[in-house]
């Protein structure tokens, strides 16, 4: 029979309920990528979430082991690598406001009516996503009437008008390069900023926002942008 050293198994419950802990807070990932975060008075706070996660009393967990197991973590929360910011130093951002969504359930008919939709709207703003179960497009909101009377059998899952679709372009180099759209996403998220729907499509990352976001947005993201045009000028030099 092998046994188990309880200081062990416990040092290991406790790493993990961190880990699950600050997984699921945007905030101190940033902090922690940053290098701007106090470990030990943020050990303070954990102390009785991760006691909770553990099912130990809170006494039952040390401040000293969770900065312990903090500072493991800190190296999985780093700064956007250089070919993440290479490439984000390389895109353009674009927003294009009154904007519209459609999403329906996706069928033989609907795939069918959104192919002639795209083929008799060329010249104009139109994006599909979709999944094994659903549809979503983005438009133009002058479309969104043409649209609708399109889908007008689909059962029609989520609508929306009178949004701002921010579109990153990037190099090809984004394909192959891990991190570059979390890096985009959390930008948003730093400033409060909702993505309601997005679309993915080769070097093109669409976000879609409200239009009362839609400038700060904007300017998030070309502050991303500028802030590694200005590291990959000083690794230049």
């Amino acid at each position: 029979m092998v046994k188990h050293d309880p200081k062990l198994v416990n040092a290991r419950s406790v790493t993990r309920a961190v880990k699950e802990e600050v997984d699921s807070d945007l905030s101190i990932q940033d902090a922690m990528a940053r290098g701007y975060v106090n470990l030990s008075a943020l050990a303070r706070v954990l102390v009785p979430k991760v006691a909770a996660r553990t099912g130990k009393k809170a006494k039952g967990v040390s401040e000293v082991g969770v900065a312990t197991a903090l500072k493991r973590l800190r190296r999985s929360y780093s700064v956007p690598s250089p070919g993440v910011g290479k490439v984000i130093a390389e895109s353009v951002v674009n927003v294009r406001t009154h904007v519209s969504r459609l999403s329906v359930e996706r069928t033989r008919r609907t795939l069918q009516t959104v192919t002639a939709l795209l083929s008799g709207n060329q010249e104009d703003f139109i994006q599909v996503s979709e999944s094994q179960s659903y549809i979503t497009l983005i438009f133009d909101q002058k479309l969104h009437p043409r649209v609708r009377r399109s889908l007008a059998a689909a059962e029609v899952l989520d609508e929306g008008e009178g949004e701002a679709a921010i579109t990153v372009h990037s190099p090809e180099a984004i394909v192959t390069t891990p991190g570059c759209i979390s890096a985009f996403y959390n930008q948003l998220f730093r400033r409060r900023i909702n993505v309601e729907d997005t679309v993915s499509c080769y070097t093109d990352t669409i976000m879609l926002v409200e239009m009362k976001d839609a400038s700060r947005a904007f300017e998030a993201l070309t502050e991303l942008v500028g802030e590694e045009q200005r590291k990959m000028g000083e690794r230049e030099r």
